[in-house]
């Protein structure tokens, strides 16, 4: 069985987005088009209000599929089709923008502050640029969390883990979306779907995207700590280990697309003629069909 070995690594860096929200960013525009089918991932983590409260407002997406994943605190959101809600800590909001929908994403300041959280992009393929919206609202105690043998816990969100199933189903690229966490010194080996691109994002400790050699090379090349995204060559397992730290990642494995890609702000689409006329939609009011 061949593991898979990191080709790419780096930590995430601070950014504004929004009406003023400092986050960090794992993914971008400048990762295109390695990561395929995920275009960008956002971590959102603060205890200050003012690093977040001017949120989201009003925008379009057309042509890709976005992922919230809200770990602790609260946002809100609403649509120009009348959808709205709140996720709260734990929740993942899996929304397939599709043809096109309006809305706004505004967190909510609790008593303590903190908001901590994720925002995935995954692209869909032009077959399905045009599909309907629709979201999928997934609340925590929907969301199954595994505990292994060895005592690690993998919350699956989307795809399957040790024959259970994750909430969110009927995603055109096939994709794979866990939450794990991994006690200090302990082996983990997860399965994947050998041709599917996959990568971690540390959000907590730190620990090793190897086997358990103790060659001190092959260590330091393969050690991660939080808010590191390592991108991984293809191969039927992904094997991790820890000493000292306990370490919590999310993993996102999918069926790469591989076609053009043409990205303008919150809109993705296969031609830059396909993005001129998306924002003259938008400009002319006839955006959402």
């Amino acid at each position: 069985m061949t593991t898979r070995d990191i080709i790419f690594s780096r930590k995430s860096q601070a950014v504004m987005e929004g009406a003023g929200v400092l986050l960090n960013r794992a993914i971008g525009h400048q990762d295109l088009p390695r990561f395929d089918p995920f275009l960008m991932l956002d971590d959102f983590r603060s205890t200050n209000p003012a690093d977040y409260r001017r949120g989201f407002p009003w925008h379009p997406h057309r042509g890709i599929e976005t992922i919230t994943y809200l770990i602790q605190g609260a946002v809100e959101h609403a649509d120009s089709l009348g959808n709205k809600g709140v996720i709260e800590s734990g929740d993942v909001q899996w929304m397939t923008a599709g043809s096109g929908i309006i809305h706004h994403e505004m967190p909510v300041v609790k008593a303590d502050g903190i908001l901590f959280g994720f925002q995935l992009w995954a692209n869909l393929p032009a077959s399905h640029k045009m599909m309907p919206p629709r979201y999928q609202d997934i609340k925590s105690t929907s969301i199954p969390e595994v505990i292994t043998a060895s005592q690690c816990k993998v919350r699956v969100i989307c795809g399957t883990f040790e024959n259970t199933q994750g909430p969110v189903t009927d995603i055109i690229t096939n994709p794979t979306y866990l939450d794990i966490e991994i006690p200090a010194h302990t082996e983990f080996c997860l399965p994947t779907e050998a041709e599917h691109n996959l990568f971690c994002y540390v959000i907590g400790g730190s620990g090793y995207f190897c086997g358990t050699t103790q060659n001190e090379t092959i260590l330091k090349n393969h050690y991660a700590e939080n808010k590191t995204v390592l991108l991984f060559n293809h191969g039927e397992q992904l094997a991790v280990h820890t000493h000292e730290s306990t370490m919590r990642f999310i993993l996102c494995a999918g069926k790469p697309i591989n076609e053009p890609i043409a990205w303008h702000g919150p809109i993705v689409m296969n031609t830059d003629a396909e993005i001129e006329t998306a924002f003259d939609e938008y400009q002319n009011g006839n955006f959402i069909k």
